[in-house]
């Protein structure tokens, strides 16, 4: 039998592909991240499917109860938040399903920066203002980014700049990305993105720390940083010029 890794999209529960609602109503063990998958996508599992919370697993028992359905003939829904290709820790899990033998797949999600995105109602990659969109996080008790993935470094390129777990240090974060873009350049910060309960923070490198602060944002946020989300006078696009050569 197969363990399907699954994304759960951002929150709410119509934010998922057909394929994986296919998938989540076949298959009788459904492992989901804890408070980040709603509770209406895990009532799509079949009658009397087994539900498994992994929130307080380690990787062992996860990768037990994935194994334990296998060997038992059971297909399983394995959900993520978002789009298991980002910060998911669906690698490990595959490395230790290679090693007992165990067949997976994966179907991709809608990822937190798209419905973030699509909340602002901004497109990320803005003719003649940024066309690079950079997706990382920061350290804090976290795992250490590797020698070369400095913040500083990404900020210093001016491209549109999605920050994940970097919520909670918004005070410390703020002035090191001034340095780049200045203390003037937009920034929002998306929590619970698509969820009924959302959050939407809009303000400058200068005031953003402090909207934060007073909102009570301490995680399930997103934070994007860049000229984008406030550019109004720009070049059209090139794909759709009279002018572009067919």
């Amino acid at each position: 039998m197969t363990v399907h890794f699954i994304g759960a999209g951002p929150g709410a529960a119509d934010l998922v592909t057909v394929r994986a609602a296919r998938l989540i109503a076949a298959s009788p063990v459904c492992l989901y991240a804890g408070a980040l998958v709603p509770r209406e996508l895990l009532a799509t599992a079949p009658p009397g499917a087994r539900l498994v919370d992994t929130a307080d697993l380690d990787l062992d028992q996860i990768t037990a109860e994935l194994v334990a359905a296998h060997e038992a003939g059971q297909d399983v829904a394995r959900l993520h938040s978002g789009d298991p290709s980002v910060y998911s820790a669906m690698a490990e899990q595959m490395r230790r399903l290679d090693a007992a033998g165990v067949p997976y797949d994966v179907v991709p999600g809608v990822p937190a920066f798209a419905a973030a995105a699509a909340s602002l109602k901004r497109e990320l990659t803005v003719p003649g203002v940024a066309q690079t969109v950079v997706l990382t996080r920061t350290s804090a008790r976290s795992t250490p980014m590797p020698p070369g993935e400095e913040l500083a470094a990404y900020a210093a390129t001016g491209a549109t700049l999605v920050l994940h777990l970097a919520v909670q240090r918004m005070d410390a974060l703020a002035p090191e990305l001034a340095a780049h873009y200045g203390e003037d350049c937009p920034v929002a910060v998306v929590a619970w993105a698509s969820r009924d309960d959302e959050l939407v923070l809009r303000g400058t490198l200068a005031d953003i720390a402090d909207q934060v602060t007073a909102a009570g944002v301490r995680r399930t946020a997103v934070v994007v940083v860049g000229r984008v989300l406030a550019a109004e006078q720009f070049l059209d696009s090139h794909l759709y010029s009279t002018t572009r050569q067919r």
